[in-house]
């Protein structure tokens, strides 16, 4: 895996280089508007610790931060481990894992059409890196999601007004 940054457009100006997470680019750069994805996956993020708006990106130039709908430069970034193997998640109506559950193993485009559930509050990702979508059919802000309990997520920096409506597993070699 492996990411540069650059502090201008068009890969301009200093240049940071990593491999691993970075809760702060602006500790090597004064600003980060367009970044080379050389390997592997990453989340960028428009505020420092992974919070606000986040972008999957996998190899590929990103010349300018505001064709992606950004509203700031990226001021983080966390690297996506390749997973191999069975994907599992369970999603709840409410918080704290209460309400009505299912139990996803696969891409889902739309928690109301699947499930007949508006959208979900809270899940329990057991197997594999999954992004989560505010609109059906992986549209919208989203959120990455690795192993671990999300009892409500306003813990993870989403709004309470944001709802998640159809999610996907993240399995391409990146």
């Amino acid at each position: 895996m492996n990411i540069i940054f650059y502090e201008d457009r068009n890969f301009q100006g200093r240049s940071y280089e990593t491999s691993s997470d970075c809760a702060e680019l602006t500790s090597f750069l004064s600003r980060c508007n367009s970044c080379r994805v050389e390997s592997g996956c990453f989340m960028v993020y428009d505020r420092s610790n992974y919070m606000g708006n986040q972008y999957f990106l996998r190899r590929g130039e990103y010349s300018d931060y505001q064709h992606m709908g950004m509203s700031d430069c990226f001021r983080s970034c966390r690297t996506i481990p390749m997973h191999r193997g069975q994907f599992r998640t369970r999603i709840y109506q409410k918080d704290n894992f209460g309400g009505q559950m299912y139990e996803i193993m696969d891409d889902c485009d739309s928690f109301m059409d699947r499930y007949r559930m508006p959208d979900i509050q809270s899940c329990n990702v057991m197997d594999g890196h999954w992004l989560m979508y505010e609109q059906p059919n992986y549209r919208g802000k989203m959120v990455y999601l690795r192993p671990g309990e999300y009892r409500n997520f306003r813990d993870i920096g989403m709004s309470s007004t944001m709802r998640f409506r159809s999610m996907r597993r993240i399995m391409e070699s990146c």
